[in-house]
């Protein structure tokens, strides 16, 4: 599992560090790919081949569906730390991302996420002012 948030920076070649806490359960190798929210997803093997699964279940013939896979598997790139800890973040993410300098790691569950700080600040403020209303409106979902 996955939880915490941790700053870091991104180089000009695109490296950044994976934090350490989340390093041995995202494993030496795994999937980074566009998220929601302007963010970018970050799965172990494992957890990517579930969901890979289950986007292979939705009908095709669903126009929603085949962009949500389009999208998704699009931009996914398989990655690999360094032994400083470091993966090489593909340009066409960072750019989908945008990431320059200050980044923000989090966890969430079964996935990290990487966020451009200024994203991620904007994100979250504006998500806290309404958290009540979202907690509420999940109440259906039996949490």
């Amino acid at each position: 599992m996955f939880m915490g948030e941790y700053q870091h920076n991104i180089d000009e070649k695109g490296r950044m560090i994976i934090p350490a806490k989340f390093r041995e359960s995202l494993g030496s190798t795994f999937i980074l790919t566009r998220g929601m929210d302007q963010c970018i997803f970050g799965y172990p093997l494992e957890e990517w081949q579930v969901i890979e699964e289950k986007l292979k279940s939705l009908p095709f013939t669903k126009k929603d569906a085949r962009a949500f896979t389009r999208f998704f598997f699009s931009g996914a790139a398989e990655c690999q730390l360094d032994k400083q800890g470091r993966v090489n973040v593909a340009p066409q993410l960072r750019e989908y991302a945008k990431l320059e300098k200050d980044c923000v790691v989090i966890g969430v569950s079964n996935r990290i996420e990487i966020w451009s700080k200024p994203i991620w600040e904007n994100y979250f403020a504006a998500s806290e002012e309404s958290f009540g209303e979202i907690a509420e409106s999940l109440m259906d979902f039996d949490l």
